[in-house]
């Protein structure tokens, strides 16, 4: 019994996981801030040059 909770208390391949999700959200959300900071720039260029086009 004691081997087999020592085996468990050892294993890292769980802490492993959520460290690779913990990474990928702080990049999905650097991703959708850019986005959103670019889109709002985009909107009002493309804004300007559908009125420079009329």
């Amino acid at each position: 019994m004691i081997r087999y909770l020592t085996a468990f208390l050892s294993d890292q391949s769980g802490a492993t996981a959520i460290e690779y999700g913990l990474i990928a959200a702080g990049i999905a959300v650097a991703i959708i801030a850019t986005v959103a900071a670019l889109g709002t720039s985009l909107n009002t260029t493309f804004s300007t040059v559908s009125s420079s086009l009329k």
